[in-house]
């Protein structure tokens, strides 16, 4: 660790910002303005994030955390508030 933040070192000396600390950083800000302004639209979720810093279940957890936290998602193109997988309450079971 470097100055707070996390670098990998390659031949020569150089040192590159690992990508899961850009992606680190860029989710701790969402979360920090999401839970601040209580809203966060999907574009600005996806444009926050480092191109390919987060596999298919990484992204689905952060959006559901996001939900979890009472942070409303906002598709900007739509205005439709994104629920998620689950928009509606699971059905109870019948009893037969």
């Amino acid at each position: 660790m470097t100055g707070g933040r996390n670098y990998l070192w390659r031949k020569g000396g150089v040192a590159v910002e690992n990508r899961i600390g850009k992606s680190y950083i860029a989710r701790k800000a969402l979360f920090a303005k999401g839970l601040k302004e209580g809203r966060l639209t999907v574009q600005e979720i996806e444009e926050a994030l480092p191109a390919g810093t987060l596999t298919a279940a990484e992204r689905w957890l952060l959006y559901y955390s996001l939900r979890a936290a009472q942070v409303e998602i906002i598709d900007e193109v739509t205005g439709q508030v994104d629920h998620g997988f689950m928009a509606e309450a699971p059905a109870a079971p019948q009893e037969h």
